[in-house]
């Protein structure tokens, strides 16, 4: 699977996982809404259908109501329509509030019934509750009728609660200067109430004593039927109100498609801006592979990219300028090699052909050029080995002033030849860990390059020193010193700051590569300072090992 095809599918799952997580919690919040709204709205109609209960019970008569569906629809912003069997539509706010009549909703109508509930007592001793029922009976015609008057003559009406749970009406101004209007309603209304309905009442006592209630309750709705205002049948609500209270599923979707869509365009860009530095440094690494160690990658930028671009051109860098080095070094052993060799041929053909006597200082000569050539071999094989990591190590604790001394006195024909003082400045024993052996090989490089870089007359001095935990053995000659251009290239294979000197006054070139190779496997480094007409100093600088903590 390729690596665009990868992000794509990336990039879409998580689009698809977000997309679904959003619709999810939409659609939770809206069916929590519409459950609010749905209460809400429960609360709003229970307001409505209290009202206009108590305005019934209270004025015994629906005109009037009107002004109450006016402040309703006002105050909860519901349209109301409310009417009766009887008298059809009685009012609708739209109408009262002087609006054009909208489409109805299409909730059911509620039911409103002002006509009380008998509360019968404990006891319910016939004829004695029948008694008290048909009194109700006719206390609660003429006064439901004494209350519509009132209402219609524009009185107040209070009421309060009397045998059996039925309303006593009052005129709240039947004291006032309208006393006369009150009376004339109550006469007028006691003349048009019919007698007792006790006969009724009482023919409920031949049913059972569990129904006796429900058929007395029954009997008092028949009797003040033609009195008590009718039921009231409420609608609330219109179409364009209620609307839609389904959750829209097609805007979750187009929203879902959107968000794809948004992540195709997206993961495109990205794969094309991500792939062409990829594909850029799949070519340079298949030119590479191929030998072109010269291509390069763009590594402008600061992103993960633009690093690894920056990377790639370090890594083919050091491979180039180690495969510059491979063929230098090749050069350089053949140039080497070539020469002694040539000379040592010549020098049998000669003797071979009679040419050239077989003397003994000749035999010498042809002796100590195989030595040199051994030589060059031989240290060769010792940076191989020493750079491969195989180079052979015997460590173990040593004392570094017995190195600098067994250097010292190993040279020191050498420097007397040379007319070079040799000294050695290494007070006290101080301990070291690694391979006497392959240090003293090391230092001996450095010593001998020391004399033979130094004029007649001039010194070397051998310093050790210890300090911040760190073991120094400095070697310092009063030679002419090193031009600071040529100090990068000191430790270079076959390199000499001289370059008139030869393999007989320079050494084989490959002393200071082998020093620093062992120096630095054993955890070390070694540092050159110079200064020209003046000399130089290399410094082996070693760890020292932990002291064992006082017993």
């Amino acid at each position: 699977m390729s690596f665009r095809v990868r992000v794509l599918a990336l990039v879409l799952l998580v689009a698809v996982a977000a997309t679904v997580a959003t619709a999810w919690l939409t659609l939770r919040q809206a069916t929590s809404q519409l459950h609010e709204s749905a209460a809400a709205d429960r609360q709003v109609a229970a307001r409505i259908t209290g009202e206009l209960l108590r305005y019934g019970q209270t004025h015994g008569t629906w005109d009037g109501v009107a002004g109450t569906v006016r402040t309703l629809s006002a105050d909860t912003g519901q349209r109301i329509r409310i009417g009766t069997a009887d008298q059809g539509q009685i009012a609708d706010s739209d109408t009262v509030l002087g609006r054009e009549p909208r489409p109805g909703g299409t909730a059911p109508p509620l039911l409103v019934d002002p006509r009380p509930t008998l509360t019968f007592p404990a006891w319910d001793h016939f004829p004695s509750v029948a008694k008290v029922t048909a009194s109700a009976i006719d206390q609660y015609a003429n006064g439901v009728t004494y209350a519509a008057c009132l209402t219609r003559a524009g009185h107040t009406v209070t009421t309060r609660t009397g045998h059996l749970g039925v309303p006593v009406f009052d005129d709240a101004g039947a004291r006032g200067p309208e006393t006369g209007r009150g009376d004339a309603c109550v006469r007028q209304e006691r003349i048009k109430a019919g007698g007792s309905d006790l006969d009724a009442v009482l023919a409920c006592e031949v049913v059972r004593r569990d129904a006796r209630g429900a058929c007395m309750q029954r009997v008092f709705h028949e009797r003040t039927d033609g009195v008590a205002p009718q039921p009231l049948s409420v609608r609330l609500g219109a179409l364009d109100e209620a609307g839609d209270t389904t959750p829209a599923v097609g805007p979750v979707v187009a929203g879902a498609a959107g968000v794809v869509a948004a992540a195709i365009v997206c993961t495109l860009l990205l794969s094309r801006t991500v792939l062409r530095p990829v594909r850029a440094l799949t070519a340079a690494s298949r030119g590479l592979g191929e030998g072109d160690l010269g291509r390069r990658v763009p590594g402008a930028g600061k992103d993960e990219i633009a690093e690894l671009g920056r990377s790639f051109n370090r890594m083919a860098a050091s491979l180039q300028a180690s495969e510059e080095r491979q063929r230098r070094l090749v050069g350089d052993i053949a140039h080497e090699l070539r020469t002694p060799l040539a000379n040592l041929r010549g020098y049998l053909e000669a003797l071979r052909d009679g040419v050239l006597e077989p003397d003994t200082e000749l035999l010498d000569s042809l002796h100590e050029e195989v030595l040199l050539q051994q030589r060059i071999v031989d240290d060769l094989q010792d940076l191989a080995l020493a750079e491969a990591g195989a180079l052979t190590y015997h460590r173990g604790e040593l004392d570094a002033r017995e190195l600098v001394e067994t250097c010292r006195t190993a040279h020191s024909a050498l420097a007397s030849a040379a007319g070079v003082r040799l000294t050695a400045d290494a007070p006290g024993p101080v301990r070291l860990y690694g391979d006497p052996g392959r240090l003293r090989q090391a230092l001996s490089n450095l010593v001998g390059n020391a004399v033979r870089h130094t004029a007649p007359g001039g010194g070397v001095r051998l310093e050790l020193d210890e300090r911040d935990e760190m073991v120094r053995i400095a070697v310092r000659d009063t030679g002419s010193g090193i031009p600071a251009d040529d100090l990068p290239r000191l430790f270079d294979r076959f390199w000499r700051a001289d370059a008139a000197r030869g393999r007989a006054t320079g050494g084989s070139g490959l002393g200071l590569s082998i020093a620093r190779q062992i120096v630095a496997d054993h955890h070390g480094a070694i540092e050159v300072t110079s200064e020209v007409g003046v000399g130089t100093v290399f410094t082996i600088v070693l760890p020292a090992p932990e002291r064992p903590a006082d017993g």
